[in-house]
């Protein structure tokens, strides 16, 4: 049976730095980043990788069924059983559609759901001071936490009820943070 965790965060938890640093270290966990998984399926030039590019191409929204059938058809082709997926669910309907498939597939098992807890001001500080692109400001960095942030008290509502919400200080070290939730994970597997 294949073993998944979803990491979420708020933007600059360090939830992406954190899986590929685990995944790089555990040659039997497979990690993903959502919309790695989307870019993916358009260069395997598929039928679904041709829809997803109608969307992508114009930088429209991939529908909710087209991105929980990405997601899905990459968690069951991972070479490994244990796989980490940051920065999903992001929304109600994600959790919904996620959870749906996972009532459907008896050889996937939701292991836990990590969130990486990090304050406002260290999310907007480590945002802001990485200056990767023109979106690194700080109206921008609002309307990312706002979107994070909406949905949240739902969604750790709903994995807290299924005993499988985790939280994980983000606020010290990237050693110390990676070190923390490998551990957790393979106390899961």
């Amino acid at each position: 049976m294949k073993k998944l965790f979803l990491i979420i965060g708020a933007p600059g938890s360090g939830k992406t730095t954190d899986a590929e640093l685990i995944a790089e270290k555990n040659e039997q966990i497979t990690h993903y980043s959502t919309g790695d998984m989307l870019r993916a399926e358009v260069a395997t030039e598929s039928e679904l990788g041709k829809e997803i590019n109608k969307y992508i191409s114009k930088g429209l929204i991939v529908p909710i069924a087209v991105a929980i059938k990405t997601i899905t058809t990459a968690i069951k082709n991972a070479p490994t059983n244990t796989i980490i997926i940051d920065g999903y669910p992001r929304s109600m309907e994600q959790l919904n559609a996620l959870d749906e498939f996972l009532l459907t597939d008896s050889g996937l098992e939701l292991s836990s759901v990590i969130e990486v807890r990090v304050s406002e001001q260290t999310a907007r500080d480590r945002v802001l001071g990485r200056s990767r692109g023109s979106d690194d400001n700080n109206e921008v960095f609002n309307n990312r936490m706002k979107i994070y942030t909406e949905p949240l008290e739902n969604i750790q509502s709903f994995y807290d009820a299924k005993n499988i919400l985790k939280i994980i200080s983000g606020e010290g070290t990237i050693e110390d943070i990676v070190v923390e939730m490998e551990n957790f994970i393979k106390s899961k597997i």
